[in-house]
């Protein structure tokens, strides 16, 4: 993301394209409900900005928005999807709620650690990844699971663990 210019106009903060990916979200509600836009606006600009939040990025957003920014930090810490201190290249979110811990996610858990050699909230030496812990990312009937990145992967096994790394290791 270019430098953000969090004092000034509202057109002055963030580049023109996330404003305006921004502003696809704001029109989605009704005039004066620009807030209902802060989950999806946090997602925009964590992409933009190498996968994290900081803070002058929330500031900013809140004075986009018209809402407090305490109300913007709120959301960010409240979801576990949001990273407030830089991540590596890519973000492995792996759900270890009872679902998944049922289907062996604690195996995995222990399996993905001693491979990367870290341990969750952690990024591996080379800046590649880093390993979150999260209560549950809402698929439970494909248990055991995690998300890298943008991508949910489903029903895994030591071996399909093993896939996905040597794919990224590549």
């Amino acid at each position: 993301m270019s430098e953000l210019v969090v004092i000034g106009e509202k057109s002055g903060l963030f580049t023109p394209q996330v404003r305006a990916e921004i502003d696809k979200w704001i029109a989605k509600y009704p005039p004066g409900r620009q807030q209902s836009a802060v989950i999806p606006s946090l997602h925009i600009l964590q992409r933009e900005n190498k996968g994290s939040l900081s803070k002058a990025l929330m500031q900013a957003l809140a004075v986009y928005l018209d809402m407090p920014e305490v109300s913007v930090f709120e959301v960010a810490t409240f979801y576990s999807l949001y990273d407030l201190s830089p991540v590596g290249q890519h973000k492995m979110n792996l759900c270890t709620n009872v679902s998944c811990l049922l289907q062996g996610a604690e195996a995995i858990s222990e399996h993905i650690q001693q491979r990367l050699q870290i341990r969750f909230g952690e990024t591996t030496v080379d800046g590649m990844i880093t390993l979150k812990e999260v209560e549950c990312l809402g698929a439970c009937c494909g248990a055991p699971m995690l998300q890298l990145d943008e991508t949910y992967h489903e029903d895994l096994t030591i071996e399909k663990v093993d896939a996905l790394l040597d794919e990224l290791m590549r």
